[in-house]
């Protein structure tokens, strides 16, 4: 299972692809300072695979080494990550 994350600026969000394939994104919104995921989306035929974790992850460690923004989570699944993820909560706003 072979994975890669992309980041559309231009769309403000993040891409998962599985093996070569479209399977997923999160979407933000920049507020001022803060960054905003508004939602998080895995194709149903895909989920199971840890993707949304996947795509999570890699947008937390882009953020925090561009260091611009503070994150707030609004889609339930970031905030469920960040609930179990306590060691990214210096990201939050």
């Amino acid at each position: 299972m072979a994975t890669e994350v992309t980041h559309d600026r231009v769309e403000n969000r993040y891409e998962i692809s599985l093996d070569g394939q479209p399977a997923g994104s999160l979407s933000y919104q920049i507020n001022g300072e803060k960054i905003e995921f508004v939602s998080t989306f895995v194709n149903p035929a895909l989920r199971g695979k840890n993707l949304a974790a996947i795509i999570t992850k890699h947008a937390l460690d882009e953020v925090r080494e561009e260091g611009h923004y503070k994150v707030v989570p609004v889609c339930s699944y970031t905030v469920k990550y960040f609930e179990m993820h306590p060691e990214e909560s210096d990201l939050l706003a």
